[in-house]
């Protein structure tokens, strides 16, 4: 079985580790403090904004509202479960007789197109329980509406540079893509020429390829369900 090539340990979020292990950069750690990070993302109109909700008085408390119960966590919990089964479906392994007849040259673009519709998928959905969360917070409390005012600041500050970042996945994975490939032809064609050198399974570089996908797509959930799991730790305690 073909193997990512082993490189230096990055600290980090989940998503942030595979990302370094699967491609082919070093990633130096960073000098900058995350505050410092951060004030390169704002810019002045959304640092007013970000200001305002954090300093100024909160938009009006809403009246007649439902208190929230289990209701959301278990939406929550739902929609992330769907997402979830929808990353892990279809990944089992062609059989071994696909490998013989039709050999593992298939084409990134098929992948690429499953990810970008999961991201999108990501995308709508934490967008709509975040605004739901932020939405039953501002019926319960003066704190907790000043804390969605607070989210929604920093949702419309930093989403648009998270996206951007987020969208340069696909193009990682297909480099990582291409250098399993190209390592099972190499490793091929050595055992052809050379005696003593194991035959590789032809086509079992694909099965990593996708084991590989599927736990940066796992890892990215993680990454966007942060603010909604925020969200309802603070609505726990409202």
């Amino acid at each position: 079985m073909v193997q990512a090539s082993q490189r230096t340990m990055v600290r980090g979020p989940t998503f942030i580790r595979l990302l370094a292990r699967l491609t082919d950069v070093d990633v130096p750690p960073s000098r900058q403090s995350l505050s410092d990070r951060l004030s390169h993302w704002l810019d002045w109109t959304h640092a007013i904004t970000l200001s305002t909700a954090l300093d100024g008085k909160p938009s009006s408390l809403a009246t007649g509202a439902v208190a929230p119960g289990n209701a959301e966590e278990s939406e929550c919990a739902r929609v992330r479960a769907s997402l979830s089964a929808a990353m892990t479906a279809g990944g089992e392994s062609p059989p071994a007789t696909r490998y013989e007849a039709e050999p593992a040259e298939q084409d990134y673009e098929v992948f690429r197109k499953r990810y970008l519709a999961l991201q999108r998928a990501m995308q709508t959905a934490t967008g709509h329980l975040r605004g739901r969360l932020r939405d039953i917070l501002a019926q319960s409390s003066v704190d907790m509406l000043r804390l969605a005012d607070v989210d929604a600041a920093m949702e419309l500050a930093l989403s648009p540079r998270e996206q951007a970042l987020l969208a340069s996945v696909p193009a990682l994975l297909g480099e990582h893509f291409e250098r399993l490939r190209q390592a099972e032809h190499q490793a091929l064609a050595d055992a052809q020429v050379a005696d003593g050198i194991p035959t590789p399974t032809p086509g079992a570089w694909l099965e990593v390829f996708r084991k590989d996908m599927q736990s940066v797509l796992l890892a990215e959930l993680d990454v966007r369900f942060q603010p909604v799991e925020g969200l309802l730790a603070a609505l726990r305690t409202s």
